[in-house]
């Protein structure tokens, strides 16, 4: 049987971060091979990006076929100065471990290896298929990672029925929240044209800036949509005002903001920027907008798989989990379009902070969870 707190170590003590690898792929394609797993190795790079590590690993080759997946690349560990202990040490101390990358989501990958382990202590002629699907490219572009193994998994027959990502999924306590969505995000560039000329002489230039704060405004402010069962409402944020001049008697010849917008399943990425676009035109026609999207809303509606992990949960936690869409991307997104997807793992409280970590009670009562769900499935 898998040990879950050593291998979690050895996973964070890989520092992995994106998109090196580190070894820490190297540990979970050797544990798999020991149960007996076929492992894949499938690096891709191209698409002006970095090279990037990802497996993909199965056992069996009949359906019922439910497919984990995760990544091991993690962000980088700023200040590390200011942590408790080392960010890549693992530390262990009053019931914590201490690491970047234990909760996101180095825990979750070895919580379900060791289950995996466990079930087969007393299940190795089940019928059916188990697979992981690991990248190093989801704290990064998301380009040469969980798309293109989906890709290869297509072409090669290895889609599963359904899919468990280990993203550290609830708040402050396990059994909080499973995820079954995610809203999609559209980044935006918008110039604002004008005339530059001197302060002194107006009427010569046109100034952009006033146009700019209008439109900004407008667009914080407007009601895309009021949300919906699953969803809340469409919102719009601005990260970012530009205008570059550097002399106070110059009146700029151009503005530019920068926005981003979380939206639900009511809109694409083509029918929300065409909304923006005629927003704006009530305000101005001397403009010009960008958008780009690498993430698209979805909502998973199978009824038997959410019982399942549902179920799973609420035995081994006591706490009926809320359905959740909430939170930024994942990789989720990407698996959507092929099978039925949720997330459920870890809490998500320290993720991406000085003293990232996990509650080993938590970590170990993860791995009972995981295996739950793998009997519930297989053995249905």
């Amino acid at each position: 049987m898998t040990d879950v707190v050593h291998l979690t170590q050895k996973l964070v003590q890989c520092p992995s971060i994106t998109p090196e690898d580190a070894g820490a792929q190297d540990i979970l394609k050797n544990e798999l091979k020991k149960l007996g797993f076929e492992v894949f190795d499938l690096p891709f790079d191209g698409n002006g990006s970095y090279p990037v590590q990802n497996f993909f690993a199965r056992l069996g080759n009949s359906a019922p076929h439910i497919c984990y997946a995760g990544h091991t690349d993690v962000v980088p560990a700023e200040n590390a100065d200011q942590w408790t202990h080392p960010p890549f040490d693992a530390v262990t101390e009053d019931g914590i471990m201490y690491g970047r990358g234990t909760s996101d989501m180095k825990g979750g990958n070895a919580a379900f290896l060791s289950a995996i382990s466990n079930f087969l202590q007393t299940n190795k002629d089940f019928q059916g298929s188990i697979s992981f699907l690991i990248t190093g490219d989801e704290e990064a572009d998301a380009i040469n990672g969980t798309v293109r193994v989906l890709e290869w998994m297509k072409d090669n027959d290895h889609i599963p029925d359904v899919c468990l990502v280990g993203e550290s999924s609830n708040i402050k306590e396990l059994g909080e929240e499973i995820k079954i969505g995610r809203r999609g995000s559209l980044n935006g560039n918008i110039i604002i044209h004008g005339k530059a000329g001197h302060v002194a002489y107006p009427e010569f230039a046109q100034n952009p800036i006033p146009t700019l704060s209008q439109i900004a405004n407008t667009l914080s402010n407007y009601e895309f949509d009021q949300g919906s069962e699953n969803f809340p409402p469409t919102n719009l944020e601005i990260s970012t005002i530009q205008v570059e001049n550097k002399a106070r008697n110059v009146i700029p010849g151009r503005a530019e903001i920068q926005f981003n917008v979380r939206f639900n399943t009511n809109w694409t990425k083509d029918t929300l920027t065409e909304k923006i676009k005629n927003v704006i035109l009530d305000i101005s026609d001397n403009f010009t907008i960008e958008t780009f999207s690498n993430a698209s809303p979805f909502l998973t509606n199978d009824k038997k798989w959410l019982r399942i992990v549902e179920d799973a949960v609420y035995k081994n936690t006591g706490k009926q989990p809320k359905l959740s869409t909430s939170g930024g991307t994942s990789d989720a997104r990407f698996i959507a379009p092929y099978c039925p997807v949720v997330e459920f793992g870890l809490t998500n409280e320290t993720i991406h902070q000085v003293d990232e970590c996990l509650k080993i009670s938590d970590l170990e009562k993860l791995v009972i969870i995981y295996q739950e769900i793998l009997e519930n499935f297989l053995n249905r």
